[in-house]
């Protein structure tokens, strides 16, 4: 018997990985958040699969349920949203499984910025604007920030920010990360990318606060940060410029 930590994507039902589809389509057991993971995904289980909503359960009450499948034999797929590397819980659960001695497997999922960088169609890092991705969020009820870990230390380096689990404090996140990147600087919240009910709202530091007012988003949403989403004006990565030369290009002159 295996536990299966499955990362589900952002949503739509097809961005699942074929590994995880598959994985999916052979437990008889499937543990899933039902208050980020769409019923829809649930569709690949089995006929007669034994499902289990997580969302209203507490660690103790989850270990539980992969006991009970031990003990019984099955395989138990973990369905959890986006990847699992990042603000899935999934460290304390491998430790519990560790502790019961319970074989695991992780497959990564779409992670929900690459879902918003596809929904904006852009690029997150362009040659000269920027070359870093910052994942970050705010602190919550959840999980608190470490103090090395402030917004405007990442603010300073000016790289591409994807702010996570932040939309409730937007106002406040304006006004940290104005004094680094101005009032211009480019803005976009991208809510339940991928989902049916996706949403896209662009704006700048000085802007965006009222215009998510008259669009109320929470939640699920992904707040992008930095020149790269306004920016046309790049050159172009040397990575296909004729005159590079590099050994899996070929030429001899």
């Amino acid at each position: 018997m295996t536990v299966h930590f499955i990362g589900a994507g952002p949503g739509a039902p097809d961005l699942i990985t074929v590994r995880g589809r598959d994985l999916l389509a052979r437990c008889p057991v499937c543990l899933f958040a039902g208050s980020l993971v769409p019923a829809a995904l649930l569709s690949h289980c089995p006929k007669g699969a034994r499902i289990v909503d997580t969302a209203p359960m507490s660690l103790d009450e989850i270990a539980a349920e992969f006991f009970r499948a031990h003990e019984a034999g099955h395989d138990v797929a973990r369905l959890h949203s986006g990847d699992l590397s990042v603000w899935s819980a999934l460290g304390e659960q491998l430790r519990r499984l560790d502790a019961l001695g319970i074989p695991y497997t992780v497959t990564p999922g779409v992670p929900s910025f690459a879902a918003a960088a596809a929904a904006l169609k852009t690029e997150l890092t362009l040659p000269e604007v920027a070359q870093s991705v910052v994942l970050t969020r705010t602190s919550g009820r959840a999980s608190a920030m470490p103090e090395s870990e402030s917004l405007a230390a990442f603010a300073a380096t000016k790289a591409t920010l994807a702010i996570h689990l932040s939309i409730h404090v937007l106002d406040r996140l304006v006004e940290t990360l104005i004094p680094a990147y101005g009032e211009s600087c480019p803005v976009a919240i991208v809510y339940r990318a991928t989902w049916p009910e996706e949403r896209i709202l662009r704006g700048t530091l000085g802007t965006i606060v009222a215009e998510a007012q008259k669009s109320p988003m929470e939640r699920t949403a992904l707040v992008l940060v930095g020149e790269v989403l306004g920016s046309g004006d790049f050159r172009d990565s040397a990575l296909y410029d004729a005159g590079y030369q590099r050994r899996f290009r070929g030429r001899t002159e």
